[in-house]
Parts: C-alpha cells; sequence; structure tokens
C-alpha cells in the first residue's frame, strides 16, 4: 500500500532537546560546584541547604533523559510503521520551565471549569516591605499566614464596602516569592470574585471605590502576624507605622467580565507563572555568567538586564522552591472545597430576601452548576500551546499510538545499546544527540519530550503490554 507524503504546510511537531536550554547548561556546568560552594558561599543570604532543591534539580537535569525510560510510539498506517522514542519528563514543580507550563495550563483550565463562577473577577496583589521579606525566606510556614491576612482583609473590606455581613468572598490566592531578577520577594496574586456571595445565591458586584482601608487592614494583620511569631516588636511596629510610604501594597486590576472565560484562563495562567523566564536568560559557558533581562528598568543606570555569576544565579532561582508540603494555591470562601463540596450535596435555593437595599448590582447564580473538567493529555496540551499535534506522523502525516512504556533500567539500556543512544546523555559531560547516519535505516528517531507527562494511560491499548527483549 502507498504511504501518503506529509504536506508541506502540515506542521510537525518538533519538541526542544533538553540540554540546548541554557538554564540545563548552566546547572550541567555548575550546579555540583555551587553545592560544595555553597556553605561557605551562600548560607548567609540564603539560608541553610534544602534536600528539595537537591531532589528537584537533579530530576530536572534527567527531564528528557532516554536513559531514565521513555514510551515506544509506532504510525498506525499500513507499510509506514515509524517508530519514534519519546523520554518522560521531571514532572517538577515550580523550577522545569516546560513540566510546569503544564501545570500551569492544567491549573487555568479546572479552576476556570470547575471552581469560579459567572460574575466579575479580578487580580488582586498584596506586598509587604523589603525589610519584612528576610523573615519568610526562612520561616516558609510564614507564607501560609500571609495568605490568611490577605483573605481576612479582603473579607472585611468587602463587607464593610457592600453592608452585607453574611457575605462570602470567593477567591483562589497563589503564593509567589519571586520578584524582578529572581529576588526573594513573598507576595499574593488572587482571583477574586469582584463582590460578595450571599448564602442564598445572590452576588453583589462590588463598586469601584479607593483600596487604601483594604492596604491598612492588610498591613494590621501581617504587622500583628510577625508579632505573635516573635518576629518584630511593638518599637518595630511603630517605626514602620510612622513610614511615609509603608511599603505595604494592595494592587487591585481591571475587571475581567463574567462571560470572559479566555481573560479568566489567561489571569489564571500569569497568577500561575514560574519564578524565572529561560527566554529571558543569557548563559556565556566561557565565563560562566548569566545575563537576565527584565521588561522594566531599574537602578541609576536605568538598565533592564543584570548580569550574575553562574553559581549565584542558581542560588537566586532555587531559592524559589516551594517546600514539599506548602500548598501554593489556596481556596477561601465561596470557592473553598469544603464550600464547593457542601453546595454539591446540597444544592442551593433561590435566593430570598436581599436584605437592606444597597445601591449596587446583584446577581443570580444560583442555577449554576460547574461541570467537572477532564484533565488534558500530554497531547491536548501541545496541541494548546503550539497547535501542532505530537502524534502525528512526520513521515506519512498518519495516526500514531503508544505501543509501550519502557521503565526497567536494564531494558532501557539495552535497547539504547542496540540503537547507539545510551552514551548521548550517559558519556562525555551528558553530550549531545550523534550526527544522523544518512545509510542507516531511520526506523528510530532519538526524540526527547519534555513537555510535561504525557497522558499515556489514554493511548496503550489494554491487550499491548509493555515491550520486553529476550
Amino acid at each position: 500500500m502507498a504511504v501518503a507524503a506529509v504536506s508541506e504546510n502540515t506542521p510537525i511537531y518538533h519538541p526542544r532537546v533538553p540540554s540546548a536550554s541554557p538554564l540545563w547548561r548552566l546547572l550541567d556546568d555548575h550546579y555540583e560546584l555551587f553545592r560544595s560552594s555553597y556553605p561557605d558561599s551562600f548560607v548567609k543570604r540564603y539560608g541553610y541547604p534544602r534536600a528539595v532543591v537537591d531532589r528537584v534539580v537533579r530530576g530536572y537535569l534527567d527531564c528528557g533523559d532516554l536513559a531514565q525510560g521513555f514510551a515506544r510510539i509506532r504510525c498506525t498506517t499500513p507499510g509506514c510503521r515509524h517508530e519514534m522514542l519519546l523520554a518522560f519528563s521531571c514532572k517538577g514543580r515550580w523550577f522545569c520551565p516546560s513540566c510546569h507550563q503544564k501545570k500551569s495550563l492544567l491549573f487555568a483550565e479546572q479552576v476556570v471549569g470547575e471552581v469560579l463562577y459567572p460574575v466579575p473577577h479580578r487580580q488582586f496583589v498584596f506586598t509587604i516591605p523589603r525589610m519584612l521579606r528576610p523573615y519568610f525566606r526562612h520561616n516558609r510556614k510564614l507564607l501560609s499566614g500571609l495568605c490568611r491576612c490577605a483573605k481576612e482583609s479582603l473579607e472585611t473590606y468587602l463587607k464593610t464596602l457592600l453592608r452585607v455581613p453574611d457575605g462570602v468572598i470567593g477567591m483562589v490566592a497563589v503564593i509567589l516569592t519571586f520578584g524582578d531578577y529572581a529576588r526573594f520577594h513573598p507576595h499574593l496574586h488572587a482571583i477574586v470574585a469582584d463582590g460578595l456571595f450571599r448564602p442564598s445565591g445572590a452576588f453583589h458586584v462590588a463598586p469601584p471605590k479607593d483600596t487604601k482601608p483594604l492596604m491598612e487592614l492588610f498591613r494590621a494583620k501581617v504587622l500583628k502576624l510577625l508579632k505573635n511569631e516573635g518576629k518584630i516588636d511593638q518599637h518595630r511596629i511603630r517605626a514602620i507605622l510612622g513610614w511615609r510610604h509603608s511599603g505595604f501594597s494592595t494592587y487591585r486590576g481591571d475587571p475581567v467580565r463574567r462571560d470572559d472565560q479566555r481573560g479568566q484562563e489567561r489571569l489564571a495562567q500569569y497568577v500561575t507563572r514560574n519564578a524565572f523566564s529561560v527566554a529571558k536568560m543569557t548563559y556565556a559557558p566561557t565565563t560562566g555568567s548569566v545575563i537576565y533581562r527584565s521588561e522594566t528598568t531599574h537602578g541609576k543606570n536605568k538598565r533592564n538586564f543584570e548580569v550574575f555569576d553562574g553559581r549565584e544565579f542558581i542560588a537566586a532561582v532555587v531559592q524559589h522552591i516551594p517546600p514539599p508540603r506548602l500548598q501554593m494555591v489556596r481556596y477561601y470562601g465561596w470557592y473553598s472545597n469544603r464550600a464547593r463540596g457542601d453546595r454539591k450535596r446540597r444544592g442551593l435555593q433561590k435566593p430570598g430576601s436581599l436584605g437592606e437595599e444597597v445601591a449596587v448590582e446583584i446577581l443570580d447564580v444560583t442555577e449554576h452548576q460547574p461541570t467537572k473538567v477532564a484533565s488534558k493529555t500530554w497531547r491536548e496540551l501541545i496541541w494548546k500551546v503550539w497547535e501542532v499535534d505530537p502524534l502525528r506522523c512526520p513521515k506519512c502525516d498518519g495516526e500514531m499510538k503508544v505501543i509501550a512504556l519502557i521503565e526497567d533500567e536494564a531494558v532501557v539500556r539495552k535497547i539504547l545499546q542496540h540503537l547507539d543512544l545510551w552514551q548521548i546523555r550517559r558519556g562525555d559531560e551528558r553530550g549531545t544527540a550523534p550526527e544522523e547516519d544518512s545509510q542507516a535505516e531511520p526506523n528510530w528517531v532519538y526524540d526527547p519530550v519534555d513537555d510535561g507527562w504525557p497522558g499515556w494511560s489514554d493511548e496503550i491499548p489494554a491487550d499491548q503490554p509493555a515491550m520486553t527483549l529476550h
């Protein structure tokens, strides 16, 4: 049977080679030196070494490494049967750029489809002064308290503004620890329903008022938190309250319409972005330095970049890897897991009395039924980002299917040795792929993938066992 050729206009998916990333090359060159010099060079500024950092960084260096396991995929078109190897990814959170991008995409779809109600929303950003930030660097548990301060302040502010004492806030808060140039800057980004929900199902839209009272509430709660934790005393509090510019901020963004799901999705992706962007990074292997660019200018020289020593840049970015059990996303009020579960079990009654008359817009959300959003597969996520199907055969444009997952170390090694691929990442300083042998039969293609853990279980036929070699 003749095999159809791929059209010139057909987009072909070409996953990036992880070792081509400037971040990967920097870590491969300098991470061991960074670890050995950490006690003398970085403890004073960044605190004691954390085991989670080593685990995440080493996982990232193995991301897309065929030696760590892979999937075999094969074209289903008779007469073609083209095969490729697709390497697994590290699934690291808040560090690996490609794996975290997948988590951000999944979060955005889930929160818009299952959590947010059809009401206007805004982004709120809560920040604290530079003097107080080291307390949160050395005690990450305080970040949970920072979330509570923001939630309680915003809820009190909205209840006072709308005069709805039984109102319930709807808030999804994300803890971020980074600022420009990866400096430690703990703050919160929150997707907030622009008003308050009533237990009956009515939603009161908040009028656009001054947020200075919100900032003052937030400041008071954060200072109380730090005082109760023994970090500051009353003398330090009086000094901070006497500053002309307090250093506290409660930014309120523009409203996102109730029917603008795409706008809500973009906002959700933005608030869960990674701590740094590889696209802003330039690595010079000969000097070991990193140039990191910013979208804004800083300092007296009005520069929009900063030059780092390689080890210093590593220290700056790994400090944002969160502790293993720290939840970076929090759901509050109407959007909390408990409240959503209770509504699902009981259902909502029709709005009753709206109480005291106030000059605000009131929406009826009793009919809204959040739907379960199916988790996207790796294939769907690649299409969403690049508009390219990674399981379309590059030779005949046919459908490709996963035929086996290869995870056993001995089997992995035997296959890669047979294909002359074993030394690609295990020797020669984790070298690059060899030049293509034009005389060899191109049935196998070195095609590493680090775009997030693929949903292979959806693709493997039920009667297809894992591949074994004898």
